[in-house]
Order: C-alpha cells, then sequence, then structure tokens
C-alpha cells in the first residue's frame, strides 16, 4: 500500500492556480459529454422499438431498465470514488458510457434491450455521481457557486446531441448512429482524460480538517484555498476523497438536500414524457408545436443554469431554492391549465426557469456535507424523481385529466421551496 502510494503521489499533483481552470474545462466536457450521448440515445428510442418489436409496454419496461441501473449503482459509485478518487472514477465511467450506448441497437427482443440498458444506466448514473462529486470539490476550490454551470453543459450537449441525432435520423442506421456516438465518446475522454488522471481533487482544510458539526457553508465565503502540495501524514491519500465523518444531522441534511433533488427531478421527467402529449390532446396542437413545447422547457432551463452562478451569488443558495421552487410552482400551474397554447409555452419555460437551479444547488449542498456519499445520496433520490413522476403523472391522468396530474410538478416545486425555507438556519445557505 505504501507503495502503490507513492506512485499516485508521483503521477497526481495538487491542482492549483491554472490547474483549477483546466479542471474546470475538463469536468464541463464531461458534462456536456454525458448530456450529448443520453440525448442520442433518446431520439433513437422509436427506431430501436421497431426493431425489437417492442409493445408500449413492453418498451416501457426495458426503458425502465436505464433509471434502475442508475439507482442501483449510484450508492456504490460514492464509495468508489472516496476509496480512488473522483477523478478516475469519471474516466472510467465516461469509458462505460461510450462503449455500453452501442449495444442497444444489436438487440432485437424488449427483453435483450432491458439488459443492456441496465449496463447502459449503470455507466449513466455512475458517471453522474462522479463527475459530480469531482465538481463539489472544485467549486469548494474555487469559492464561487459554479455549480450550475456544469449542469448547463449537460442540458447543452443534451440540445446538441438532440439537434444532431434528428439530422440524422433518416440517413443513418441507429447502429452506425449509436456507434459514431461511442466513438466520439471515446475520442472525447481520450483527450480530456490526462487533465483528471494529472490532477488531485482540490482539497480546502474545511474538508481534512472541520468536524462532523463544521461542515463548509458558503463555498464562495470560504477564505481555504485548494489544498497545498504537501500532504501530512493525517491527510487522505492523494486523489482519495477526504473521509468525512456524519453526525445524525449531517445525514438528515444530506437526505434533505436530496429530497429537493427528487422534486427537481420529477419535474424534469414528468415534462420530458407528458409535456407534448399534453399540448396534443388537450390543447389541440400539431406534432411540431407540440414537440417545441418541451423544447421552451430544455432551453429555459439551459439559460437558468448559464445564469445560476450570479444568482447564487447574488441570492445565496435558500434564497435561489426557495424563489425557484415558488417560481417552478407557478410556471407549471400555467403551464398545466391554461386554455390558450401560448400561455401553456410560457409556463412550461418560466417552469423550466424556476427548476433550473435547484438540482444544482441540492447535489453540491450534499457533496459539501458528506462528500462522495453526500451527492450518491442525493442523485439517487433525485434519479428516483425521475422515475416515480412518469408513471405517477399516468396513473393521476387515467383518475382525473393530464392537466390535473401535471399540477403535481407544480406541488412538489412548491415542496421544494417550502423545504429551503424550512431549513434556512440549518444550512447557513
Amino acid at each position: 500500500m505504501p507503495q502503490i502510494n507513492k506512485t499516485r503521489t508521483r503521477d497526481a499533483v495538487p491542482a492549483h492556480g491554472s490547474d483549477l481552470t483546466r479542471l474546470r474545462i475538463a469536468l464541463t466536457t464531461f458534462f456536456a459529454l454525458d448530456g450529448f450521448v443520453f440525448a442520442g440515445w433518446v431520439v433513437r428510442i422509436p427506431a430501436i422499438k421497431e426493431q425489437t418489436g417492442a409493445s408500449p409496454s413492453t418498451l416501457g419496461l426495458a426503458l425502465l431498465g436505464v433509471s434502475a441501473g442508475a439507482v442501483i449503482t449510484m450508492m456504490f459509485t460514492g464509495r468508489l470514488c472516496s476509496r480512488y478518487g473522483s477523478h478516475p472514477v469519471t474516466v472510467v465511467c465516461a469509458v462505460l458510457l461510450s462503449l455500453s450506448v452501442t449495444l442497444p441497437p444489436l438487440t432485437h427482443s424488449a427483453t435483450a434491450l432491458g439488459a443492456v440498458l441496465l449496463l447502459f444506466g449503470a455507466a449513466y448514473g455512475s458517471i453522474n455521481v462522479a463527475f459530480n462529486s469531482a465538481a463539489v470539490d472544485l467549486v469548494a476550490a474555487l469559492r464561487r457557486p459554479v455549480m450550475p454551470t456544469f449542469h448547463a453543459a449537460f442540458s447543452l450537449g443534451g440540445m446538441i446531441g438532440a439537434g444532431l441525432g434528428g439530422l440524422v435520423a433518416g440517413s443513418l442506421s441507429p447502429t452506425h448512429h449509436l456507434l459514431g456516438l461511442g466513438i466520439i465518446g471515446l475520442l472525447v475522454t481520450a483527450l480530456t482524460a490526462p487533465t483528471l488522471l494529472r490532477l488531485e481533487p482540490p482539497r480546502s482544510p474545511e474538508h481534512t480538517t472541520a468536524g462532523p458539526e463544521h461542515s463548509p457553508a458558503e463555498p464562495e465565503h470560504s477564505t481555504a484555498g485548494p489544498r497545498s502540495a504537501g500532504a501530512g501524514p493525517e491527510d487522505p491519500a492523494p486523489g482519495k476523497a477526504a473521509p468525512h465523518r456524519l453526525t445524525p444531522r449531517t445525514r438528515r441534511l444530506v437526505v434533505v438536500f436530496g429530497l429537493i433533488a427528487l422534486c427537481t427531478a420529477y419535474g424534469e421527467g414528468a415534462l420530458a414524457d407528458w409535456g407534448a402529449l399534453h399540448l396534443r390532446q388537450d390543447l389541440g396542437s400539431s406534432a411540431g408545436v407540440a414537440a417545441a413545447g418541451y423544447s421552451c422547457f430544455a432551453l429555459a432551463m439551459t439559460v437558468g443554469r448559464l445564469t445560476g452562478t450570479t444568482l447564487l451569488e447574488r441570492l445565496g443558495r435558500t434564497r435561489t431554492v426557495v424563489i425557484g421552487g415558488g417560481v417552478a410552482a407557478a410556471g407549471m400551474l400555467l403551464g398545466a391549465l391554461a386554455p390558450a397554447l401560448w400561455a401553456a409555452l410560457l409556463g412550461y419555460s418560466i417552469a423550466g426557469l424556476g427548476l433550473a437551479n435547484l438540482f444544482p444547488v441540492a447535489v453540491e449542498r450534499a457533496g459539501a456535507l458528506a462528500g462522495p456519499s453526500g451527492v450518491a445520496t442525493a442523485s439517487t433520490l433525485g434519479y428516483g424523481g425521475m422515475l416515480l413522476g412518469p408513471p405517477a403523472i399516468g396513473f393521476m391522468a387515467d383518475w382525473f385529466s393530464l392537466s390535473a396530474a401535471l399540477t403535481s410538478v407544480a406541488v412538489l416545486a412548491g415542496v421544494a421551496a417550502a423545504i429551503g425555507f424550512a431549513t434556512r438556519r440549518a444550512t447557513a445557505g
């Protein structure tokens, strides 16, 4: 073991100065790659459905493999990041994501598709935990709330992946398209990985010396810089996350942030699966306008995340969550209940702006409190919300109506705002 640590110390160097900029660019690239690959897969789902001959119900069960694989592996990935470091785990997961996205077109039954989507979901969930953990470390070192910019890169990558997928869908088979995505993913990983593997995650003194009741409050107000070059005998091994001794209070706060992530992801999943149908079925829009509904939501969310750092610096985390949840609730009530198409589209856009920064703030706060395990817990709860949203909306639509069911997005956005307000003293945000 001493031999391994010596090797890691020689190969990895502490991140400081311009290295922080390189790390930020590298992590932003991986966030964008994740969104690009995932969106590229999503736009080929109709073609994969035809290829496998799956019915809508069996396809739905197969698609659950993505969420199931992600949720199953997220907590495990948090432990891997704590042991081996978030940087190498991010690189390995990026390779697995790039390889696994090529598998769905090779299947010819819903059962086989579900099996490979478990693998794809595991890679997708794992890289989300890994690069969010790395981003939490970088946010603390930069002392600026830049977490939303990483998630904006994911959203931009998704928009590019979906747009490119739509352009090539008529000329490329799913096999060639997703193989191309896999090759692009491997090339981007090969070009970006050296930065992560060469540099240690930046570490501020709060992570290594603070006791369980002294978790970092607001990184942008911290006076700590990146970790110094010389690791003392009590420091964690280079590249590994510092141990977090969690108290029951800290664990409860991590779960609270996870619930905020759940409320946010519920809305994202619900609008992705049901937003267009509401516009077409209840408001009589054309197929093209219905598809544009989710685009309005996604574009507004991207804009909200690009401006998130400025918003957080001016308002702080608590007010950002409270105001964002309130705005999202109002927007979704308009989107679900408005009798006019233009008003519904406006509501979707307002909801996207409101929800934009809730998930990044929740994950960053959970990671600041509990390291990779906190990121894993918040992400697992968040993806649980994304998994819960579409079927819950479906059941409520059967019982009441689709427009009434979509108001549950507004209710949970309001719950997120209420949680943020109720915990304002505990989180010092």
